[in-house]
């Protein structure tokens, strides 16, 4: 194991940078958008615009990796990416940053698929699930660690943004050096919107209801700690608890819904996500310590949704079916990303900060409701399981990694197939 983990650790540290840098400017964009005195509504479209890039990037992406290479491609995206961080100081408009957020998204999309792509090929049959166990932490880890970077300069100047870009430019600079040769990129067709949700309801409804949350917390959760009276220091403590919360549940949950019935473990998770939002809303009239102590146990059980929904479908698609049905979920995960941070703002604005969590709570009642009559309606199979696996704070990333992982399966075990 440790020597494919040296073989890929280039790889692994490029990925690390590109999240801290990620979470760190998510972050920062959120706290400067109403220092510039950007509307709420505003401040939300802003950051949908880089979910609306990430789903763009997750379809069109892979397109620009086959016709240059994955280093090129890598390069381009990450400088594309440094550049759009360093426009946001030198023209404060909503539109621009809007426009920018798109640009950004699309490339850390490709950016991710060079990566992933690469540590699947490094990745032997044997030790795939700790590479892939690693990759997850490192997901989190940066995401978390970026949020301290806050720390380090005025989000009302312009030192932050310097930073991030170094951040990304940085990140260019493991890859490059790497011995490893590139592997051949592929691009997954997409299966039929209406087949997928024919296959599995709550799939596709649960992968567009995580999107929303998911985008909402990552675009707009600093503006909720900030408005809810949190210095930059406490605002990066409670994103960073929320996001490293995401990665101590993921592994307990799934054993969970590895054992029993899956759509239960997802029903007893989001109720317990719901009430958990409701001890956040709570929470905001306590201490510090206390809010961000339950936005710990909010991201442990909010992260879990969307590989517990795309582990149900697995359950129930054919395994030569499982790139196809990646990049459906991919689309439906996107659309729910895209309208997630705008909703939120809409009702932040008109409820107040809690407004962020207001919306969670009622996505997930609603989530609740579609899962039981789901379960009423179709009893569990006797179709085996497909194992668990997380999923990263961008709800892409891991999925993308794990199908081309079971597609690599496939071409070495052929007999499997039969």
């Amino acid at each position: 194991m440790w020597t494919t983990i040296r073989s890929i650790s280039s790889l692994l540290l490029s990925h690390g940078l590109l999240l801290i840098g990620n979470g760190m400017i998510s972050t920062l964009l959120g706290l400067r958008s109403r220092h510039e005195g950007f509307s709420t509504e505003i401040t939300g479209f802003v950051m949908a615009g880089f979910f609306v890039g990430l789903l763009a990037g997750g379809l069109y992406a892979a397109r620009v990796i086959s016709t240059v290479g994955h280093i090129r491609a890598f390069a381009a995206f990450a400088s594309l990416m440094s550049v759009a961080v360093l426009a946001h100081v030198l023209y404060i408009d909503p539109i621009v940053w809007f426009i920018l957020r798109v640009i950004a998204g699309f490339c850390m999309a490709g950016m991710v698929m060079v990566v992933e792509s690469w540590v699947n090929e490094r990745a032997t049959n044997e030790t795939r699930g700790q590479v892939l166990s690693l990759y997850m932490i490192i997901n989190y880890l940066g995401a978390g660690l970026g949020q301290f970077m806050l720390l380090i300069g005025d989000p009302a100047q312009f030192q932050l943004f310097i930073i991030a870009s170094m951040v990304y430019s940085f990140a260019l600079v493991p890859l490059l050096l790497t011995r490893s040769s590139a592997p051949k990129p592929s691009s997954p067709q997409r299966m039929p919107f209406k087949k997928l949700f024919a296959i599995s309801p709550i799939g596709v409804f649960g992968t567009i209801c995580g999107g929303m949350i998911n985008s909402s917390l990552m675009g707009m959760g600093a503006v909720f700690a900030k408005e809810v009276g949190l210095s930059v220091a406490e605002v990066s403590s409670f994103m960073a608890g929320v996001i490293l919360g995401g990665m101590a549940l993921q592994f307990p949950i799934g054993r969970l819904s590895d054992k029993f019935d899956r759509r239960t473990v997802l029903l007893m998770t989001s109720v317990a996500t719901m009430l958990s939002a409701l001890a956040v809303i709570w929470a905001t009239g306590q201490s510090v310590t206390v809010l961000i102590a339950c936005g710990i146990i909010f991201g442990g059980f909010s992260f879990t949704i969307l590989p517990l929904v795309s582990s149900q479908v697995n359950d129930l698609v054919d395994r030569d079916h499982l790139v196809q049905v990646s990049a459906g979920l991919l689309i439906a995960y996107g659309i729910g990303a895209s309208i997630g941070p705008v909703v939120a703002a809409q009702l932040m604005a008109l409820l107040g900060p809690s407004g962020l969590y207001e919306m969670i709570v009622a996505i997930h009642g609603t989530l609740i409701l579609f899962v039981i009559v789901r379960i009423i309606q179709r009893r569990r199979g006797e179709k085996a399981k497909s194992s668990f696996q997380p999923l990263g704070g961008l709800g892409v990333s891991s999925k993308q990694l794990y199908t081309e992982v079971l597609k690599s399966a496939e071409r070495v075990n052929p007999d499997d197939m039969q």
